[in-house]
């Protein structure tokens, strides 16, 4: 695995703060922590050598702790930069080896980490994890792979449907983490993957904002485990995802891994009506098929953005600058089966974007499945 071609310290995200609605960066690369924190409770595991060895590569401060501190800055901004440049190894806790439901993606979430070291503006791990937002990857493997194990033949999402039910009960390893974008520094999704590939009743799913798949094309997958790109009209991924590779890299990663025979999607999120969306949509879907070649096994999952009161508040502390939309006068408050509130768009927009990007689906990738819109 060459990280050279990647690292550029004027640029990388680990090694500088994003500037809000600055241009994104356009050269896909490796993210480089300053700082690898091995936890007591991983120390030795294949997985914390591995951060530990690729971390010094990349220039990171290696620490061990039996715990993890030094996150907490000045004020919300420092803490911010800190926790966001901070790779943790550890292990996964009791309540993340109790699967539970993720619908509609799939039967159950498996968590090979949680956080992210990207810099979307949108972020919708702000509304869903606490504390400042550290990247803490798991090193336990073996009990999170038993944990799959345990819960096969137990799933009522995707497994429940007629049109899913060929790819076994599924796991989605994207919930709370980017999973290929710390896969240098830990190597736990190639592990899932070939273990996957020996299982014909269970699948593996993830979405990347990343394109490193080299490493993953020639593994044993079988076909169990779905790559899905997570893209979006190239106005928002410029404007909105710091610390990301590009649209059209993100494409060719998916490109290949279709042309290695893995099963592929694309995860179109958040969908926003962005001056010209028609146009920048249809670029989009025109750009992904002809980076895909003919007769990928291809599904698509439709996204739109919304917000909560509470990630809005998290989001605009970290983003000061943002031009991100997050306004209440113009959305639709709903809420969620646990009272929790949120602002979507109204009704007839909903309804107008589903049906252009449907009908965009239907012109430029007429073989593919619309999982869901949401």
């Amino acid at each position: 695995m060459d990280l050279s071609p990647h690292l550029d310290p004027r640029t990388d995200p680990g090694r500088a703060d994003p500037q809000p609605d600055a241009p994104v960066n356009r050269r896909a690369r490796f993210w480089r922590p300053r700082r690898v924190v091995i936890l007591k409770a991983a120390a030795g595991s294949p997985v914390a050598e591995r951060a530990a060895r690729v971390g010094a590569e990349l220039g990171a401060e290696v620490v061990h702790a039996a715990r993890l501190t030094g996150l907490k800055g000045g004020d919300e901004r420092q803490t911010y930069r800190s926790a966001k440049s901070t790779l943790a190894i550890t292990t996964a806790p009791p309540s993340s080896l109790r699967l539970q439901p993720i619908p509609p993606s799939a039967d159950f979430r498996l968590d090979l980490a949680t956080g992210c070291p990207a810099h979307c503006q949108y972020c919708y791990l702000a509304g869903s994890l606490t504390g400042p937002p550290v990247t803490r990857a798991f090193s336990n493997l073996n009990a999170i792979w038993q944990a799959a194990l345990d819960h096969r033949g137990q799933g009522t999402i995707t497994s429940a449907t007629d049109a899913r039910a060929d790819e076994g009960t599924t796991f989605e390893a994207s919930c709370y983490t980017d999973p290929l974008a710390i896969e240098h520094l830990t190597g736990g999704l190639a592990t899932l993957i070939e273990r996957f590939g020996t299982q014909g009743d269970m699948g593996l799913r993830f979405t990347t904002k990343y394109d490193h798949v080299d490493d993953l094309l020639d593994l044993p997958h079988n076909g169990r485990t779905r790559m899905r790109a997570s893209v979006n009209a190239d106005i928002v991924a410029r404007r909105w995802e710091g610390g990301t590779a590009p649209v059209a890299a993100r494409l060719s990663a998916l490109g290949r891994m279709a042309a290695a025979g893995y099963p592929v999607g694309l995860t179109v999120a958040p969908i926003m009506p962005v001056e010209d969306w028609e146009e920048a949509y249809a670029a989009l879907f025109a750009q992904a098929a002809a980076a895909l070649p003919d007769g990928a096994d291809l599904t698509v999952e439709l996204i739109t953005h919304r917000f909560t009161p509470g990630s809005k508040e998290i989001l605009t502390g970290w983003y000061p600058a943002t031009t991100l939309e997050m306004d209440e006068a113009v959305r639709v408050r709903k809420f969620g089966k646990f009272g929790n509130v949120k602002y979507v768009y109204p009704a007839a927009l909903m309804r107008d974007m589903r049906t252009t990007l449907e009908g965009l689906i239907d012109a430029h990738l007429s073989g593919a499945r619309v999982l869901y819109w949401t």
